[in-house]
């Protein structure tokens, strides 16, 4: 989420506004995360479809920190404890459990290769064809 490609993108300065503004309120802030993103490190065993729902209150993580390109914490999954490491790009919403409010954002899947020179065009056309479509039925 660009506005302009001379300047940084504004999601991580979205997704650390509403965690606050959520936290503010007494809530508990939750993100979404494409797990298939390059950098991502969660424990596999919370990952379904590809993606994991991720609660980041202060209460239920040691160490949060979030800067312009990683948010990162510790967090305990069945009783073990494992260090998070979320690209911010990777997150695809971060909102209030108790009421859902919150945003959603986009994933540019061709974005994954950007800075990776030896990839073959055979798997940026593997992403392409793997994006999610929608289909009429009457």
């Amino acid at each position: 989420m660009i506005f302009d490609p001379d300047m940084t993108s504004v999601k991580p300065y979205f997704i650390k506004a509403l965690h606050e503004w959520i936290t503010d309120n007494g809530l508990t802030p939750l993100v979404v995360v494409d797990a298939t993103y390059p950098g991502v490190r969660v424990p596999e065993h919370v990952v379904e479809d590809g993606k994991v729902a991720l609660n980041v209150s202060f209460d239920a993580t040691q160490n949060l920190q979030m800067d312009d390109e990683i948010l990162s914490l510790n967090a305990r999954f069945s009783g073990k404890s494992h260090t998070v490491i979320i690209p911010m790009e990777s997150i695809t919403a971060i909102y209030a459990r108790e009421n859902g409010k919150g945003m959603m954002f986009d994933i540019e899947k061709e974005d994954f290769f950007d800075d990776e020179e030896d990839d073959s065009d055979a798997q940026k056309e593997s992403i392409k064809k793997n994006k999610p479509h929608l289909k009429l039925v009457d």
